[in-house]
């Protein structure tokens, strides 16, 4: 069967698209070359992070001890404008990569055949011309902005003097924790609440190619119908899981260092993390598995039918002689279909309603646990790190 090709598909592209990369293509700051990527990473903490340290420093707020929470101890927001929000821009073209691979995926594997390519290609221009679309944006920009006019967004403000106010969390603002607050946090909201955006159209786009019919095989030996490749689209968000570790790492880092927390009083929030997360990413291969679960219910009929068949046939040949040839098994493939449907029929069984395996799981988990190691180790006395170290290797 040749393999369909499709120039649209090629132009796949999820995070290419909206009215902020139009502007950035205006400005010539578009593009997945990596000069450009980082340079839009550089701009970003030079609109988040370098404002804060100027106002903190100008404010004598950036360090020293006559507050609780200087600037640049502040784990949550240095973690939050120098690592995750370069992250949350650098990930974008790796992520959009593999997106678009997975999509040519469809057609290599010949899951889409020549009759259903232009359905195929109908759902990629739809799911790109949602992704063009300004009120989305829009709206992204208005909940980024909206808790900032109405909310302090820093947990850690009531009760503890920082650099966010004149005086103790109860304050007014200072010029830093207005920038901080009208500025930086929604700058890092937007970001967040994009990428849920663009894996929302990642969910939209598997449910409507789902839709049409795809030439899945339920023998396939990825336990998925052939869809098993799509778990690979879900790995490439460990950056974005990793981002997110970060900053949750470095708040509950906060709680324990200015506020006398301790380690076991915030593990509820970590392991709720690492959980929503992977739950949050598996979400959107859920929606081909009523696809998956006709396609297992169907075969489990067919295939079981035809095993019975050929092991009847078996049975008669060799087992009750009513074939009267001078044939002998040794050599005969016989015995060998007779496992080959075996082996399919149990491939079948096994099958899997979410194509998700479980190298994609671990590294989401270890992406999402990864940040959180630093602060465990902070908080745990030495003595105790070495009396467990010892027990270990004893």
């Amino acid at each position: 069967m040749d393999e369909a090709n499709s120039s649209v598909a090629e132009q796949f592209s999820i995070t290419r698209g909206g009215p902020l990369h139009w502007l950035q293509v205006r400005f010539g700051q578009a593009g997945d070359e990596r000069h450009r990527v980082v340079r839009r990473a550089l701009l970003a903490i030079l609109a988040t992070w370098l404002p804060l340290l100027v106002l903190s420093i100008w404010q004598r707020e950036a360090y020293g001890s006559q507050i609780q929470i200087p600037f640049l101890r502040d784990f949550a927001v240095n973690a939050r404008f120098l690592i995750a929000v370069p992250i949350l821009i650098l990930a974008e073209s790796g992520i959009d990569k593999r997106w678009r691979l997975l999509a040519l995926q469809f057609l290599k594997s010949g899951l889409v055949t020549e009759k259903e390519l232009p359905s195929f290609e109908a759902v990629i221009q739809r799911i790109m011309r949602l992704r063009d679309r300004v009120l989305p944006e829009a709206f992204l920009v208005v909940c980024a902005v909206f808790p900032a006019v109405f909310f302090r967004t820093e947990l850690l403000m009531n009760g503890v003097s920082s650099w966010h106010t004149s005086g103790t969390g109860s304050s007014p603002l200072s010029p830093a924790g207005w920038w901080f607050d009208l500025v930086s946090t929604p700058f890092f909201r937007f970001l967040i609440f994009r990428w849920i955006w663009r894996l929302c159209l990642w969910t939209l786009f598997l449910w409507r190619v789902s839709r049409i019919n795809l030439f899945l095989v339920a023998s396939h030996t990825d336990m998925a119908g052939g869809l098993g490749f799509l778990s690979e689209g879900q790995k490439a968000f460990s950056p974005i899981v990793f981002a997110g570790g970060v900053v949750i790492a470095a708040q509950v880092g906060n709680t324990i260092a200015f506020q006398g927390a301790t380690l076991s009083s915030m593990k509820f929030p970590m392991i709720a993390y690492g959980v929503m997360a992977m739950l949050f990413l598996i979400a959107p291969l859920l929606v081909v598995a009523p696809v998956l679960l006709n396609l297992k219910k169907r075969a489990l009929l067919e295939y079981g039918a035809l095993v019975t068949i050929h092991n009847q046939l078996f049975d008669r040949k060799w087992i009750r002689r009513e074939d009267k040839s001078d044939a002998i098994i040794l050599g005969d493939p016989d015995p060998s279909s007779l496992i080959d449907l075996g082996s399919s029929f149990t491939v079948i069984r096994q099958m899997g309603l979410v194509p998700i395996d479980k190298p994609t799981l671990i590294s989401l988990a270890v992406a999402a646990a990864l940040p959180m190691v630093p602060v465990v180790l902070l908080a745990t006395p030495t003595d105790q790190l070495i009396s467990l170290v010892l027990k270990m290797l004893g």
